[in-house]
Order: structure tokens, then C-alpha cells, then sequence
């Protein structure tokens, strides 16, 4: 068993330090925007895969029960193929710590979609009275989409069950016929991407373990790479020019040439959508995305490797 811990170890170090690293050097992200959202999806489940694998090991080393539960339907030719008697006490003071972590992650992500939920409840409050409920008979104005009087230009989604597109009069005043399919072709892109829930998992992990980069890379990267995906979407059906001209009409009142990291990124996404940049072969994505989807099952390999040759 001791072996497997030091490999779930050098996994999950290469996956939380290494990758990331050259993750975020590597140029074709911006490409693929996709594909590295994916990218980056696996390497933190291969980190907490290889966490929850080493916790679920040192249980069954310390604690009677926690064997007896885990191993019951194994022959006990399995469960002394991992020498859990054997185990050295260095490995109760991991699994303690192993404990805590996953405790202190349960109760981040609860926070965050505590927070999250209370969120979107004002955010529908504050539209159920900016749009009261019309008289019956007519037609109801919280459909799929909804347009609020409003002189500031803006457009945005309020995910849920019923996710909602919101549209201002400003934006309507400002945005011709196709720009504004290329904004709502852009939002619509988040929803079926389930992009929401995305944003509140980075932003979860990297809330409760700020001084792992890992997990700050990828709140950064995904709250960048997810607008990324979006532009692509909508640019695949409206054009580039036509969805960039849209996002300058939405935000050029905000100074989109700022050095605010926000409008910073607005910058950039306009840039890349005059300037698209190539994309990569399919070959090279079908790679890129294989290479990914593979990372995760290296602490389910590892895990269950001795357990293996006890079964022939």
C-alpha cells in the first residue's frame, strides 16, 4: 500500500504543479478554448481522484470498519494483497490530513452554491419587479427571454431550471438585427455548456484552497476560457466580424481597451474574433482531448493494481 500512496502522490503533484504550468504557457488553449476547458477539467479530477483514492487507502490501514466496508465483497486474497496491516503510522497522520481536506472541500463548494443560489434568488426578485406579471390573457413575461426597460446597454443569463436570458432596451437600441443573435447565440452557448456550474466549481476550490495554484489556475483560466468557448459558438453561426461588432456595442461604454483585468479580457476577445487564430487539426484536438480524458483514470489504475493479480 505504501507504494500505491507514493504513486498517487507523484500523480497528483505532477497534475497540480507541473501540468498547470505548461497548460497555461502553451498557445494552443487560445485556439481551442474547448478543448482546454476539458483540459483543465481533468487535471483537477485527477488531483481529487488521487486524493480521494489515498483517503479511502489510509482508512481501510486504520481503521477495522473502515476495511471491513471497503473490502467486504473482495476475496481476502485482495485485502492482503495491499498490506494494510503493514501500513507505516505515517500513514494515520495522512489520512487524517486527507480528512480535513475533504471536509474543508464539502463545505466549500457548499458555500459557494449557498452564495450562488442566494444570488440568483435576488437577481430574479429584482426582475420580477422590474417586469411584474402582465394581466391574464396575455403573453407571459418570464419566458426564455426577457427584455427590461433600461437605457444601459447590457445582456445576461440567469441560469436555474428554467434558465432566462435577459436583453435591456439599451442593448436592443444599440445592437442591429444580427448582433443581437450573435449575443443571444453567445448566452445560449453558456447554458448548454452548463457553464454556470463550471464558474461555481473553480471558484469554490480556489475560495477554499487559495495557496494551491492548481486550483487558482483553473478558476482564472475557466472564467477566460468559458467567454472563449462562447465567442466561438456564437461567431460559428453569426460570423466573427458580426459578434465582435456586438461585443464592442455592449461594452464600449465600460472602456474596452482599459487595463482592468476584466476589460482586458473583453480586449482580447475582440482581437480574437477580428484576428481568428488557427484552429488545430482534428487530429490534434481528438489527441489533446484523449490525452485529457486518460489523466483521471491513472489513480483508479493505481488504486486497483494490487488488487489485480490477487484475482487471476
Amino acid at each position: 500500500m505504501t507504494i500505491c500512496l507514493l504513486l498517487l502522490t507523484v500523480v497528483a503533484l505532477t497534475a497540480a504543479v507541473a501540468a498547470p504550468r505548461a497548460l497555461t504557457r502553451a498557445a494552443w488553449p487560445e485556439k481551442e478554448p474547448i478543448v482546454a476547458l476539458w483540459a483543465w477539467q481533468c487535471l483537477v479530477a485527477t488531483v481529487l481522484l488521487c486524493c480521494l483514492a489515498a483517503l479511502l487507502l489510509g482508512v481501510a490501514s486504520v481503521s477495522e470498519i473502515g476495511r471491513a466496508h471497503l473490502f467486504a465483497p473482495a476475496p481476502p486474497t485482495v485485502t492482503a494483497a495491499y498490506g494494510l496491516a503493514a501500513a507505516p503510522s505515517l500513514v494515520a497522520a495522512l489520512t487524517l490530513l486527507l480528512a480535513c481536506g475533504a471536509a474543508w472541500t464539502a463545505a466549500a463548494l457548499a458555500r459557494e452554491f449557498v452564495h450562488a443560489r442566494h444570488h440568483r434568488r435576488l437577481r430574479r426578485a429584482y426582475l420580477r419587479e422590474r417586469s411584474p406579471d402582465l394581466p391574464a390573457g396575455l403573453p407571459d413575461a418570464h419566458g426564455t427571454l426577457l427584455v427590461l426597460e433600461d437605457e444601459y446597454p447590457d445582456a445576461w443569463l440567469m441560469p436555474g431550471t428554467r434558465p432566462q436570458l435577459v436583453v435591456t432596451t439599451g442593448a436592443l437600441r444599440r445592437l442591429t438585427d444580427s448582433q443581437l443573435n450573435a449575443v443571444l447565440t453567445h448566452e445560449l452557448g453558456h447554458v448548454r455548456a452548463r457553464h454556470h456550474w463550471l464558474l461555481h466549481l473553480s471558484t469554490a476550490l480556489a475560495t477554499g484552497f487559495p495557496r494551491i495554484r492548481l486550483f487558482t489556475h483553473f478558476r482564472d483560466q475557466t472564467h477566460r476560457l468559458v467567454e472563449l468557448a462562447a465567442d466561438a459558438t456564437a461567431s460559428r453561426h453569426c460570423g466573427h466580424l458580426t459578434t465582435a461588432l456586438a461585443l464592442i456595442e455592449l461594452n464600449q461604454h465600460r472602456g474596452l481597451l482599459s487595463c482592468d483585468s476584466t476589460r482586458r479580457l473583453l480586449g482580447d476577445r475582440v482581437q480574437r474574433l477580428l484576428e481568428p487564430p488557427p484552429r488545430l487539426t482534428l487530429t490534434h484536438r481528438a489527441t489533446a482531448s484523449t490525452a485529457a480524458a486518460l489523466a483521471p483514470l491513472l489513480p483508479l489504475l493505481i488504486a486497483f493494481a494490487p488488487a489485480m493479480p490477487a484475482l487471476d
